[in-house]
């Protein structure tokens, strides 16, 4: 069992418990007081429940966040002098270089019931990056993108629903422009690469986009016009495996340099544990893989047969490594991305890159889901990424920040908007959830799309980090 289904089992059985105890509390409130009391009482519980408390937050708000950085990075001296930042004098900055900015934040009252937030202003970017409710720790800013204002001493930050206290550290992280290099994305199913890395790709010099999965599953929403739970996952897989290829062609990729693999979603753990045993799809009683694989623009080796085995999609992705010959992969990172079929993805382009002729210069981790935060990136679209909740500083960390204008940020939303998996409406409790948040607790609907990933991946960066770079790679737990 992952870490990440350990802490829901856990989150589940304390929410049963609270719940066992809130009924025997009502009962006798209503034996004891009026019938009719904890009717009201229920409802008003579970009104508060879907505003302030429906979160799978599975760590304490006031706790403090702990990353450690690569030795000898640059630290610039700065000071916080009332809202305003301030460098000591004859320090300057990097335009593009990744700023982060750790300082303590204490939520005000206010803060417990709304998502406090730090704002950033004085410059022509304005930012708004926000916590958890009731957040009352060391955070840490992503000022990227702030360089020239911060510089200049005319960057303000200024508490919102909390309070900004102590003193501020700033790390100056300075990379090359990997948009000049080739780069090959790997997505563990179609959407991640966009989710994850769509301005990067599509500013690349030269990009391809490897997707391992047809993410055939959980097909439910093509059972109502009238198809089985089999023709729902296969025709759910067709257009997942259409997305995966057509998308990237909105971003310039050509469809030369677009590959679907076509292996069956939360299938890999199995293939992995089992090399050369065929694992077939869950949902769409399929043991071959190349009716996903159709759109390919080149054959490849797990065309021969279609076995949906570890060895297979290790051949496909050398192949497609001494073919493209990209100097930077973009690939789930290996702790912070909880997901399964993520672990897998980078676990097998590790493997895959064991003793190859080709070796790329860097790889770049990105987490599009989180063990113990299902709401990070928190805050609104369109505002910045502040770094994501970490609580073992043993592991360095080192993050890339690539900013993502407003005009981009649009095509990234148009190219989810694509994407089939996006577009269902949500789910009725969830949209009447997402209501009551917007009237009691000041959440915004997003202003793309419905799905919780237009608000989550259309932001003011893209946010990275440096797992190997030249010869030294980063440690990973």
């Amino acid at each position: 069992m992952s870490r990440k289904q350990q802490l829901l089992k856990r989150h589940r059985r304390n929410k049963r418990i609270g719940l066992l105890i809130a009924l025997v509390l009502l009962i006798v409130i209503g034996v004891l007081v009026a019938w009719w009391l904890p009717l009201v009482l229920a409802v008003l519980g579970w009104i508060a429940h879907e505003a302030w408390f429906a979160d799978h937050l599975f760590y304490s708000p006031k706790d403090d966040y702990a990353y450690s950085f690569p030795p000898y990075t640059p630290q610039p001296k700065i000071h916080l002098d009332g809202e305003r930042l301030r460098l000591d004098d004859g320090v300057m900055l990097v335009d593009d270089a990744t700023l982060v900015l750790a300082l303590r934040i204490k939520s005000t009252w206010l803060g417990r019931f709304i998502d406090p937030a730090v704002e950033l202003s004085g410059g022509d970017n304005p930012d708004r990056q926000t916590f958890e409710r009731g957040a009352n720790g060391l955070r840490y800013l992503n000022l990227s993108g702030q360089a020239q204002v911060l510089s200049r001493g005319e960057l303000r930050l200024r508490g919102r629903f909390c309070r900004v206290l102590g003193e501020p550290v700033l790390w100056a992280f300075e990379q090359p422009d990997y948009r000049r290099q080739r780069v090959m994305v790997i997505a563990p199913h179609a959407d991640d690469a966009e989710l994850a890395a769509y301005s990067l790709y599509s500013q690349a010099d030269e990009a391809w986009i490897v997707t391992l999965t047809a993410g055939e599953i959980e097909a439910e929403h093509y059972q109502q016009i009238g198809l089985n739970k089999v023709e729902s996952a296969r025709l759910k897989g067709r257009l997942r495996a259409w997305d995966s290829i057509a998308v990237p062609r909105w971003a310039g990729v050509p469809e030369a340099h677009c590959v679907q693999l076509g292996y069956f979603c939360l299938q890999l753990a199995a293939m992995q544990a089992a090399p050369s045993r065929p694992v077939g799809s869950r949902e769409a009683e399929m043991d071959d893989t190349r009716l996903f694989r159709q759109l390919n623009p080149f054959a490849l080796p797990g065309d021969t047969d279609g076995a949906p085995t570890w060895n297979n999609l290790l051949a496909d992705l050398r192949e497609l490594l001494l073919r493209a010959r990209p100097e930077v992969i973009v690939l789930p990172h290996p702790t912070l991305d909880p997901h399964p079929d993520h672990i897998c993805a980078q676990q097998a382009i590790l493997e895959a890159l064991r003793g190859l002729e080709w070796q790329p210069t860097t790889l770049l981790g990105y987490a599009n889901h989180l063990h113990d935060n299902d709401r990070w990136p928190m805050g609104d679209a369109g505002h910045g990424i502040a770094l994501p909740p970490a609580f073992d500083s043993s592991v360095p960390m080192q993050p890339y920040c690539l900013p993502v204008p407003v005009t981009l940020q649009r095509d990234k939303a148009m190219a989810l908007g694509m994407m089939h998996d996006l577009q269902p409406r949500m789910p009725f409790k969830r949209r009447l959830r997402r209501l009551i948040q917007w009237l009691l607790a000041s959440r915004v609907t997003p202003l793309y799309g419905e799905n919780e990933f237009f608000r989550k991946a259309v932001r003011r960066q893209e946010l990275f980090w440096l797992l190997k770079h030249g010869e030294t790679s980063a440690k990973q737990n």
